[in-house]
């Protein structure tokens, strides 16, 4: 069983492990973490916490039965009512479905929750999984990119505008 909870503090040490040990596989779709994004994590781990608790971002963490971290789903550069969206899962986690029912989780957060009307993600071309998951989950191809020197596709999808919940709900 899987649970998408928000960044907290104490989320540090497994959300390192989780970095270190997909370090190698991550850096094969998306930019790669530097090495000072490792020595300096407890730092880096606060600026993200602060950005939260600034309305700047808003961080989720895939968190399995274990406690252990499974992905990220991340809304990052909040203004004017949109976002971008990104995404990792750990490479023993892929192609479980896990990141399309987490970004489908945080799409309802950003329109209920935190009141975005419009994301914006982009994915390398070579990123099959990645592109897979953003289609899945409505956002459509709107040009050309490049990320970290690679050809990507950038993607964007509007939010439902003040969703009526059913009474009781």
């Amino acid at each position: 069983m899987t649970e998408l909870q928000r960044l907290r503090a104490e989320h540090a040490p497994a959300l390192l492990a989780f970095e270190q040990a997909n370090r190698a596989y991550f850096a094969a779709s998306v930019p790669d973490r530097t090495d000072a994004y490792f020595a300096d994590f407890d730092a880096r781990h606060g600026e993200l916490l602060a950005g939260q608790a600034a309305g700047r971002d808003h961080l989720h963490l895939i968190i399995g039965g274990n406690g252990e971290v499974l992905g990220r789903v991340n809304l990052i550069d909040v203004e004017d009512g949109s976002a971008e969206l990104g995404f990792r899962v750990a490479q023993t986690a892929a192609g479980r479905g896990l990141a399309t029912s987490a970004v489908r989780q945080v799409l309802v957060l950003a329109a209920d929750t935190y009141g975005l009307r419009a994301l914006r993600a982009a994915a390398a071309v070579d990123n099959t999984g990645s592109r897979t998951v953003l289609q899945r989950t409505g956002f459509l191809p709107v040009g050309e990119t490049v990320l970290d020197g690679r050809p990507a596709i950038s993607y964007a999808r509007d939010l439902p505008i003040g969703r009526q919940r059913p009474a009781g709900a």
